[in-house]
């Protein structure tokens, strides 16, 4: 797709370091940084998101030179996207516009039911321009963290990786099934095999007699979303019923004796505030906001981020 001499075209693989370093200097200029490349650390946002599905990531060329460049994800039937950066010196040129156009398009195409976006709250310019594309903001979304101390007694839960390669795609069905019991088609199976494929960390599952309880799907270290010295769970759920705060308050158990386990010095966890009761058990055990941005969905529904769900995402 070309207009006005951008051009969106698939990201390839030799777009990698141009597209981190753009997508870093975008982020950090915004956000005020004296030294805006530094933003992000040593995690990785572009090249694992590029790997886990290459035909998901968007480029937008200007002057025959990457601008820009956006990420979509394919949870089922729900999908979000970002991070969408464009180069600070072509600002306000439309840019973003263009690459949201080719992202609407993608999604049509797969179909996607439910899309979402995580976005700063306090930019009235990326609400208004995520509002054209008939995104409607909602709840708040904050980034939680909570220290992590040394290794408390391991939680009883099972590591994807420990499971043979025959069993793997069982309990992979497993989650899918979890999932969907809390949105109809929602599936994070693509993560789940990014995480495992990328070596990227690890995906815990709390289970027992009765089968799979809680799925956390964790990056841990640099080179991952969750960069040097942090496990972050980029999705976490429980399933719903009776006993789910039990379950829940298990698999945050879980999730830090992982992280103490691989010497992480930080748990990190987004939490959407529509799941309120996920915000207040999280809360309660000592998590804190280390950042809040918010949630922005197409159409004006709440998907999965209702009251009674005990769900850890955060749409980045």
């Amino acid at each position: 797709m070309t207009t006005d001499g951008v051009r969106v075209r698939p990201l390839a693989g030799a777009d990698l370091n141009e597209a981190d370093r753009i997508f870093r200097l975008a982020f950090g200029t915004f956000l005020g940084m004296p030294d805006p490349a530094q933003f992000g650390g040593d995690a990785d946002l572009v090249r694992t998101r590029w790997r886990a599905d290459p035909s998901a990531a968007l480029a937008a060329e200007a002057g025959g030179r990457l601008a820009g460049s956006n990420f979509l994800t394919r949870w089922g039937s729900t999908g979000f996207f970002g991070p969408l950066t464009v180069h600070p010196l072509l600002w306000d040129r439309a840019i973003g516009q263009q690459l949201l156009e080719a992202t609407m398009g993608q999604f049509a195409a797969w179909g996607t039911g439910h899309v979402g976006l995580f976005t700063f709250a306090h930019s009235a310019k990326h609400v208004g321009l995520y509002r054209k594309f008939g995104f409607r903001p909602r709840f708040l979304t904050a980034i939680m963290s909570l220290p992590v101390g040394p290794a408390p007694a391991p939680a009883s839960a099972l590591l994807l990786s420990q499971l043979s390669e025959r069993d793997r795609p069982g309990a992979i069905r497993a989650v899918a099934g979890l999932t969907g019991s809390l949105h109809p088609g929602l599936d994070v199976s693509r993560e789940i095999e990014a995480v495992l494929r990328q070596g990227l960390g690890e995906t815990v599952l709390v289970e027992d007699a009765a089968g799979l309880r809680a799925v956390a799907v964790c990056h841990l270290g640099a080179g991952s979303e969750a960069g040097s010295g942090a496990c972050y769970v980029k999705f976490g759920a429980v399933r719903p019923g009776p006993g789910a705060a039990g379950w829940f308050g298990r698999l945050l158990d879980a999730c830090a004796s992982l992280a103490a386990r691989r010497g992480a010095s930080q748990l990190v966890a987004g939490v959407n505030a529509g799941c309120d009761r996920a915000w207040t058990a999280m809360a309660e055990r000592g998590f804190r906001p280390a950042m809040q941005g918010v949630a922005m969905h197409r159409p004006n529904e709440p998907g999965y981020h209702t009251g009674d769900a005990y769900v850890i995402d955060d749409w980045r």
